[in-house]
């Protein structure tokens, strides 16, 4: 039912507008409003705060369907976990009211600081500080590949407290987009994901009452690392619903296309891609819905699982995708069919959130 409901929602609200999205480079707005009237742009947000309660997957299932749609889109309901797992996951019971309430409502989105210039897959070499003053903390520095940076009001920070203790020297807050010293920098020019701004995070000297800190000093990278244990999942959720959207219209384009007298999908050769693409999206799904489960359970072997299924999911839709264009020939590689768009976003999630690599460092560290 969640399933079936989240896609007609994305088939009617989110689809329309996915070209226009990606071809003007513009935050999908109408995929926002849609989202939050019908209480799907934060599903985790626990039902005490006024959220939906959702499980993780079924979170999954709704950033799966959203991403077959429009991925810029299904960045909205991802980046809100994201953004406010931390808090959720360590945060003081006063700052979980503060700031769950109105992202349930939707009255401002949620995103994730931790990359830096110079921090990217090294996490705990980060340079931005917070400095003791009182009751207050003040935080300087820059945050890079910020996912929705601007349009999102809070942001969870990982900024160094204690130079020299390295990860462990490292404490988390919560910072709003009004306080003064916020600022961005102009989008990045992207590949894909084009919908979902990419910005800069400037942090001059933002003065925050300390009671914004996240969980105990010191704690905020252990909760980074615990938080992306969780939300990977919600990578390879959006990877496979990118990979679905792929295959479902390269389906439906070769029963029409003809060539040779007869539909292109007759041929042995291109029934063996099909197959193959349909397998691959399987076998990633099985995976990043076992994950959920694991995610929702709190298993022991979380990290390998959260690691496998973001690491696999991602480089099916990457594969998936190509041979979606393939199949779609000439006119596959064009902005007139969604495809290439497809093909294009489905890179960032070999990326982000830990690359591919970085990943299966992870999975090594962690065999089961």
């Amino acid at each position: 039912m969640l399933r079936d409901a989240v896609r007609s929602l994305a088939e009617a609200k989110i689809a329309p507008y996915a070209a226009a999205v990606d071809e003007e480079a513009r935050f999908p707005q109408e995929a926002l409003d849609a989202l939050t009237a019908n209480d799907l742009h934060a599903v985790h947000v626990p039902e005490e705060y006024g959220g939906a309660g959702a499980d993780a997957l079924a979170t999954v299932i709704v950033i799966e369907e959203v991403a077959r749609a429009c991925a810029s889109s299904s960045l909205i309901p991802a980046v809100n976990k994201l953004g406010s797992l931390p808090v959720i996951l360590s945060g003081s019971e006063e700052l979980k009211k503060k700031y769950m309430t109105p992202l349930a409502k939707g009255d401002g989105m949620f995103s994730y600081c931790l990359s830096e210039p110079d921090a990217g897959s090294d996490a705990a070499g980060m340079k931005t500080k917070a400095v003791r003053d009182g009751d207050f903390w003040v935080l300087n520095g820059v945050k890079r590949w910020i996912t929705n940076a601007g349009v999102s009001e809070y942001y969870t920070v990982m900024a160094v407290t204690d130079p020299s203790r390295r990860s462990k020297g490292i404490s988390a807050f919560v910072v709003e987009k009004s306080d003064e010293g916020v600022s961005f920098g102009a989008p990045e020019k992207k590949l894909g994901i084009k919908g979902s701004p990419t910005r800069e995070v400037y942090l001059d000297n933002v003065r925050i009452p300390a009671d914004r800190m996240i969980g105990a000093e010191g704690t905020g990278f252990a909760t980074a690392m615990k938080t992306l244990d969780h939300t990977r999942i919600t990578i390879a959720a959006q990877a496979l619903g990118i990979a679905q959207g792929a295959l479902d219209y390269a389906k439906g384009y070769v029963k029409e296309r003809k060539q040779f007298g007869k539909p292109i999908a007759d041929f042995q050769g291109i029934q063996f891609m099909l197959a193959d693409m349909a397998m691959k999206i399987e076998a990633a799904r099985q995976l990043t819905y076992a994950a959920a489960a694991k995610s929702e359970r709190g298993d022991s072997d979380l990290t390998f699982q959260g690691a496998a299924a973001k690491c696999f999911a991602s480089d099916v839709a990457m594969e998936v995708t190509t041979d979606a264009v393939q199949l779609l020939g000439g006119y596959g590689y064009t902005r007139d069919y969604p495809v290439e768009r497809m093909m294009r976003d489905a890179k960032i999630t070999q990326i982000y959130e830990g690359t591919n690599q970085v990943q299966r460092i992870v999975m090594a560290r962690n065999l089961p």
